[in-house]
């Protein structure tokens, strides 16, 4: 399957994953944000802070080593025995030992936001869990299993939403029945890993390797600076706005947040795939080509998305928010932008990731958040709330032309200078006209945002639109093949195939090639002559052609002798057989 073939069904696949997170978010938003007062939506979001920082950082992020290293070893189960049994050793005592240490700090913590002894217990427990199922689901993806992936993160986003609305809209349960309800969701996804993706079963302490776990650290430490930078950058205005201006204040700027998140939907989805898709293709000659082709393909999407999105704000916040946060509006078309700038940074960091260049994502990032928190502080007293929104688009905007000069160092990424500034001048264009809050011009914007999206983004929807087809013409011609008589339709063949006396001359030309009989069609002499269309299973008369899922997931034919008439139908619709054919006689 060609690399892009392959990040197309990764990007797939790891979209459910992406996706349903952040629509549980979303759909339990009216929820929080009704139900709960704004002290306790404030004292929320700093439970999610600490999840997204403390134990990624005690246990030196040895989770982004887990998924780098096993990329290499997936097919060799020694070693991946030796990197999973490793990591978890080192993990699991570390995480305790931090969480007991976190437990008797929040202390301090719970006097202040109201968290008696049990909430904090929760917590910790949560927080674990957590850690747990974070671990686990970069090993599955390691060893390329991403729908057990996509799946445990349903099965944590209906387990979020069914007990928010449980705890907090029916029981009335506060900030005790949020945190319950993270705790119950993430158990949903350890239960499924533990039984579905059986990592139990790589884990033996025989393997236990401690110059492994020593070359896995000195590549996941770096990233820690990283993950604190990126911690800083995205959390740190929100502990300014506290300082400053109360924890109430900081509800409403968690709020203003929400809607800009659904554009990392996209990015959380294309990036996780990418980043995989980086690695494995970095040792190719090709690949300073690959790049520049995917960032300009990053770009647009991202941009498409964003107009649909940003265009789309005034309904969205009129359906998703309760309660009082109407100051938190003008903050989004801001967020927005600082969201794109984000996300770009986080493609070009996946290129970083595929050079194992850590370090110079710890730089870049460290530099980027040490200026979202100068800016942020310096003018909070001046201009509230907009210093922090502010301060998170300047240090994205600076992230993304950082990393878009450094990364050249690495590997040649091309960019067309004038395409990028018209894209971000619309782009402009559009916040400023969903700032501005008229009906017009949110007419207007919806209407440029589906022009724009469709206008750069031609050849995906064309791609997206075919594929679509491929697939329901195959199931059509698989639902008309089963509803025909096998007898009738082999004795049919046989007739067709004696009038049309032998295959054709080119198609025994090709087959001859093949180390199978000389009058067996071969459908799949290698992945990249067979496009998946099913036009070989469909046009089958006896249904000797199945369409199996290969190790990646994709249908290729697969023709059984047995039942097969050589009646080389099949060989005459492959557009590709057609095209070898053409060539074998010079036409």
């Amino acid at each position: 399957m060609s690399r892009e073939g392959k990040l197309a069904k990764n990007t797939l696949i790891l979209s459910i994953g992406t996706f349903l997170p952040k629509l549980a978010s979303i759909i339990t938003l009216p929820v929080l944000t009704g139900c709960l007062t704004q002290s306790e939506m404030g004292t929320y979001d700093v439970i999610l802070i600490l999840e997204s920082l403390f134990l990624p950082t005690a246990t030196f992020q040895i989770q982004t080593a887990a998924f780098r290293f096993l990329i290499d070893v997936r097919d060799d189960k020694e070693k991946v025995k030796e990197i999973m049994t490793t990591i978890m050793v080192f993990a699991v005592p570390v995480s305790i030992a931090a969480l007991a240490v976190l437990y008797f700090v929040m202390g301090k913590v719970s006097r202040m936001a109201q968290m008696d002894r049990s909430v904090r217990i929760l917590i910790c427990l949560y927080f674990f869990i957590d850690s747990l199922v974070s671990i686990s689901l970069q090993m599955v993806r390691g060893i390329n299993d991403n729908m057990v992936y996509s799946i445990s993160a349903i099965l944590s986003s209906v387990g979020k939403m069914i007990f928010v609305v449980i705890c907090v809209y029916w029981l009335r349960a506060g900030l005790k029945g949020t945190v319950i309800a993270l705790l119950m969701s993430v158990v949903f996804a350890l239960t499924f890993l533990v039984f579905k993706a059986k990592i139990y079963r790589y884990i033996d302490l025989r393997y236990y390797n401690r110059r492994k776990l020593r070359e896995m650290l000195r590549y996941s430490g770096p990233m820690v600076p990283n993950c604190m930078s990126s911690w800083i950058m995205r959390v740190s205005d929100r502990f300014v706005v506290i300082f400053f201006m109360g924890i109430e204040a900081n509800a409403v700027y968690v709020v203003a947040n929400k809607i800009p998140g659904l554009l990392s939907i996209a990015q959380n989805t294309f990036t996780m795939a990418w980043q995989e898709n980086a690695s494995v293709v970095s040792k190719d000659r090709d690949a300073s080509e690959y790049y520049s082709s995917m960032f300009r393909t990053m770009f647009d999407l991202m941009a498409g998305f964003f107009g649909l999105l940003i265009a789309a704000t005034p309904i969205l916040f009129k359906l998703l928010i309760r309660g009082d946060y109407a100051a938190a509006y003008n903050q989004i078309p801001i967020l927005f932008l600082g969201m794109f700038f984000f996300s770009m940074s986080t493609f070009l960091g996946g290129i970083y990731v595929a050079y194992k260049e850590s370090r110079s994502v710890g730089i870049t990032t460290t530099a980027a958040a040490a200026m979202n928190l100068i800016v942020d502080i310096a003018t909070i007293r001046w201009i509230g709330l907009y210093a922090a929104s502010g301060s998170t688009l300047i240090s994205y905007l600076f992230l993304f032309i950082y990393r878009s000069i450094d990364v050249q160092r690495i590997v040649k990424v091309k960019y067309s200078l004038t395409h990028v500034l018209t894209i971000l001048a619309i782009m402009t264009c559009e916040s400023i006209m969903c700032f501005m809050q008229m009906p017009v011009l949110n007419v207007i914007n919806l209407v440029l945002g589906c022009v724009v999206f469709m206008a750069i983004n031609k050849s995906f929807v064309r791609a997206v639109l075919k594929k679509g087809k491929a697939y329901l013409n195959t199931r059509r011609g698989k639902s008309g093949d089963s509803s025909a008589d096998p007898a009738a339709s082999s004795a049919e063949a046989s007739v067709q195939a004696d009038a049309s006396g032998q295959a054709s001359a080119a198609d025994k030309a090709y087959v001859s090639d093949r180390t199978v009989p000389e009058d067996l069609p071969v459908l799949v002499p290698d992945k990249s002559s067979c496009c998946g269309c099913g036009a070989c299973y469909a046009v089958c008369p006896v249904g000797a052609i199945e369409m199996k899922p290969d190790q990646e997931g994709f249908l290729y034919p697969e023709v059984d002798p047995g039942r097969c008439v050589r009646c080389h139908k099949c060989m005459q619709v492959c557009v590709f057989k057609r095209d070898r054919a053409e060539r074998r006689h010079g036409k």
